[in-house]
């Protein structure tokens, strides 16, 4: 295995997840139990590899010289999020209600919308596709465990 890989998919996996330990230190602050935000969290950034894995093979189908193309793609939702940022879309409004596992996948995969964006043109042109699935499963534990340091902490 590459450390080199490793340390690109860890790094990706860093930026593009940040936001998420804001969300898991609050998911943890509300919920019933511990369980049900680790379980959704996996649950959520399952889906959004799946996503990600089944768009890049699909993008993978693409000619090559179209492939470099799809780096737009982040920049796309990034403009788009803040021309909806900028007009006022965003509703923050908070549930009552502690989260169960679907509400935590739910949000986390609602919320991976930009990761979806970087990864699928990575994993379009990585040889190692399964390192970096496996390096950003091991993350999400990381995460987790982020997650409730930052709510213990405060």
């Amino acid at each position: 295995m590459d450390l080199g890989v490793v340390g690109r998919a860890a790094g990706m996996f860093a930026v593009t997840n940040v936001d998420d330990l804001v969300l898991l230190a609050l998911f943890f602050a509300r919920a019933r139990s511990a369980r049900q935000v680790v379980v959704g969290q996996y649950l959520g950034f399952a889906g959004i590899l799946v996503v990600a894995v089944l768009g890049a093979l699909g993008a993978s189908l693409l000619p090559e010289q179209f492939r470099p193309w799809l780096g737009l793609i982040p920049l796309a939702l990034g403009l788009k999020a803040a021309w909806s940022l900028w007009r006022g879309n965003d509703d923050d409004e908070e549930p009552d209600v502690a989260p169960g596992v679907l509400a935590v996948a739910g949000v986390t995969l609602a919320n991976g919308g930009d990761n979806i964006g970087v990864y699928v043109p990575v994993f379009t042109v990585a040889d190692s596709l399964w390192v970096y699935v496996a390096v950003f499963l091991v993350l999400v534990g990381l995460w987790i465990a982020i997650g409730l340091l930052v709510l213990f902490s405060g």
